[in-house]
């Protein structure tokens, strides 16, 4: 019997194309777009491996690992996100996480980080040869201190020493990548 793979993410396309590599690959794959749905899921059919989506609509995905994990304390959590910082990264792993994947990742990456039997020689992870850009630091660092505001813009601002609406403008732009 495969094991049960639960996709928790908002992005159609991305939940489609997982869904059909974690098919291929075996496992009997379930997908929910909220937290709700994802909980729904979980507690109708636990699932062995499950990826999480960082930010949706509604609750974030950190919201459900606790749930998740008390479920199944076995059960194998990644959260993936396209805005990946150290302090969602911390965040993600204290609430009960396994792994953290920023996105895009593929499916054997997924199942790299999930620690699942995979047949593909894994590889140590790449250390880049160039430290983080200034500007990803600073990223980090913003993100990091709203994090331990707990997201609160004007509070985060003055601990930075910087006025609230250039942090607005930082926020609102992606992630630097490097």
């Amino acid at each position: 019997m495969p094991e049960r793979f639960l996709i928790v993410d908002d992005d159609p396309t991305f939940t489609r194309v997982l869904a059909r590599a974690m098919t291929r690959r075996g496992f009997d794959v379930d997908v929910a777009r909220d937290v709700e749905d994802a909980r729904a899921r979980a507690y109708a059919q636990p699932p062995a491996l499950a990826t999480v989506d960082l930010k949706m609509d509604g609750p974030s995905g950190l919201a459900l690992i606790p749930d998740l994990r008390a479920l199944s304390p076995t059960m194998k959590i990644l959260v993936l996100t396209g805005y990946a910082s150290i302090a969602t990264t911390v965040e993600a792993i204290k609430a009960g996480a396994d792994n953290y994947l920023p996105k895009p990742a593929d499916a054997d990456q997924i199942l790299r980080a999930l620690g699942a039997d995979i047949t593909l020689t894994t590889r140590d992870a790449d250390i880049p040869d160039t430290p983080m850009s200034v500007n990803r630091l600073e990223w980090e660092h913003i993100q990091k201190v709203l994090q331990e505001h707990e997201g609160n813009i004007s509070a985060t601002a003055r601990a930075l020493g910087m006025h609230r609406r250039t942090l607005q403008r930082k926020l609102a732009k992606h992630p630097v990548r490097r």
